[in-house]
């Protein structure tokens, strides 16, 4: 099944119905809030130098902050994803705000490793694991209409990616005017601001335009324990996180080692979130209209071997630019075509629960890849051992998307469906 006919309902020809105000209101909001959290979240790659000389122990201290924050936003994402089904998004945001803004004012005031792992790895891991786009995507994705939900998922992951574009180099600016603890207050106020986009990011699994029919959640989540197809997105999406953590706390120290100036390494991660505007709002696009399956493989095939030109041609300033822009492009194109096809086999009165699921490969992906960064260039004096892993699971990741089946799960288990 090659079209999104098939996929989201939509009929050949048809006018796809307008968005209502609350879908307006939940995207806005959510676009705002995930600029907001992963703006500040992706900009962690400038602070990697700075904290590890004052703080110490090497870099291997602080990539082990960023790499438990992934993995405590992943371990968390399903639980939170359930609450927001059951209890609505908006609690969900302004917890997750309170505990995000919490996190930072206490790496602020660290004066060890200990103080770091609490703030940045625990506390701002659970705070974006209720701030971010499993808990939006959950709302957006009950509100849209089936015919434009991927466009929808598109447009908040794009918009969103404006937040990294904006915040890196204005992160670099403000340690470079208030040294990188007066950087991290700025950006607790900026956090503080995530707790109004709830106005707006509100719904639970019983709105009405969630659909009636769909089974409930235990029934469902059984449904999906037993779904080969739903396995094989959430390997992928392991893949996925280990590429994004690694380059953004490892792409800005890899530059600077090989002799690049560090306002170009800011230059090359502000380049990957425009670019990744570009590229989440394409595929979004795409994904309404053509295999999600097949546009997730090459995303994947098409990391691996920009990673490889990369790696193989000498470094210089123009190379580090063009792979922000290229690596950019298919940064988050993941997320619209991802939490697309949970949508496509589960329905959405739960997405934010099997979304969170999925999120949690990603954030276990992501702890290692930003973990073993900066364990392998302490132990080995580069980082080029996990530039060849990276290689090795996009191809990994191409693969293993192919055999996904683009039907709802129950239809898929009562007929053969051809790959």
């Amino acid at each position: 099944m090659t079209g999104a006919e098939g996929q989201d309902g939509a009929r050949p020809g048809a006018t796809a119905p307008r968005w209502s105000r609350a879908a307006l209101a939940a995207m806005i909001g959510g676009a705002i809030a995930v600029a907001i959290a992963f703006g500040v979240r992706q900009s962690m790659g400038v602070f990697t130098q700075p904290v590890s000389l004052e703080i110490g122990d090497g870099r291997a201290a602080f990539a082990f902050a960023i790499a438990l924050q992934n993995l405590l936003f992943g371990v968390a994402q399903p639980f939170v994803g359930a609450i927001a089904d059951r209890w609505g998004a908006g609690r969900v945001m302004v917890a997750g705000a309170a505990l995000y803004a919490l996190g930072l004012t206490i790496a602020a005031m660290a004066q060890d490793p200990l103080g770091l792992h609490v703030s940045l790895g625990v506390l701002v891991g659970l705070g974006l694991s209720g701030t971010t786009y499993v808990t939006v995507l959950g709302v957006v994705g009950r509100l849209v209409p089936p015919e434009r939900r991927s466009i929808a998922f598109g447009l908040v992951t794009a918009a969103g990616s404006f937040g990294m574009f904006a915040m890196v180099p204005g992160a670099q600016g403000l340690i470079d005017w208030l040294d990188w603890r007066g950087a991290l207050w700025v950006m607790v106020v900026l956090v503080s601001v995530l707790a109004a986009t709830a106005l707006g990011v509100r719904g639970r699994s019983d709105n009405p335009a969630a659909g009636s029919g769909e089974l409930g959640f235990r029934a469902t989540l059984a449904l999906a324990a037993r779904y080969r197809s739903y396995w094989y997105l959430v390997a992928g999406f392991f893949v996925c996180g280990f590429h994004i953590a690694f380059v953004a706390v490892h792409l800005t120290p890899y530059l600077t080692d090989g002799g690049i100036g560090l306002d170009v390494a800011v230059q090359a991660l502000a380049l990957i979130g425009l670019a990744n505007i570009a590229g989440s709002y394409l595929f979004g696009q795409w994904g309404q209209r053509h295999s999600k399956r097949l546009l997730l493989a090459g995303i994947y095939a098409a990391r691996g071997v920009t990673i490889v030109v990369f790696v193989l041609v000498p470094l210089s300033e123009a190379t580090a630019l063009a792979f922000g822009l290229v690596f950019g492009f298919l940064w988050l194109a993941t997320v619209p075509l991802t939490s697309g096809l949970v949508a496509t086999m589960f329905g959405t009165r739960y997405l934010s629960t099997l979304y969170g699921f999925v999120f949690f490969s990603h954030q276990v992906g992501s702890f290692l890849g930003a973990w073993l960064g900066g364990i392998a260039h302490d132990a080995l004096g580069s980082y080029d051992a996990v530039w060849w892993a990276s290689v090795a699971l996009a191809l990994f990741a191409a693969a293993i998307h192919w055999p996904i089946r683009e039907v709802p799960a129950g239809l898929a288990e009562r007929r053969p469906v051809p790959a």
